[in-house]
């Protein structure tokens, strides 16, 4: 695939969800869940984003900018932005690492409810034990080599 073709299957097939949030702190909530439409110039299904806000617990704070929010509140919203274009698959990257343990189930239970619902794939790198337990499948890796597989 060429750079631009390689970038739209990214946009249109794989959802990030970052450890740190990344969130763009002039976008509110809403906004930042729709910049993937918006850079690949889609229109915004608005049933799909308002069951979003509505399962992340996001619906009050749709207009809030990501400094008006707690870690978890962040979090989800990244989730959003993650999980709008319906991706197949969805990578995250520490996504409990930085907030509590009330949050980090929520968002454990969240991407499970994505896996279930929507029969995405989702890859999560943790180093979080009772969070791997949770998944379906178990790749270890020490050293850059699998360590086990189960």
């Amino acid at each position: 695939m060429s750079d631009d073709n390689l970038a739209i299957f990214r946009r249109r097939q794989v959802g990030l969800i970052y450890q740190f949030y990344n969130l763009i702190p002039i976008l509110n909530v809403e906004e930042n869940i729709t910049l993937p439409c918006d850079l690949d110039n889609r229109k915004v299904d608005n049933r799909k984003l308002n069951d979003l806000l509505k399962s992340l617990g996001l619906e009050t704070r749709r207009k809030h900018l990501p400094n008006e929010l707690s870690g978890g509140q962040q979090q989800r919203t990244s989730i959003g932005r993650a999980m709008i274009t319906n991706p197949s698959i969805i990578l995250a990257d520490e996504p409990t690492g930085n907030l509590d343990s009330k949050s980090s189930d929520e968002i454990v239970n969240l991407l499970k409810k994505s896996n279930k619902e929507y029969k995405q794939t989702i890859i999560m790198i943790t180093h979080n034990i009772e969070i791997a337990k949770i998944a379906d499948r178990i790749i270890e890796i020490e050293d850059g080599r699998i360590k086990r597989d189960n």
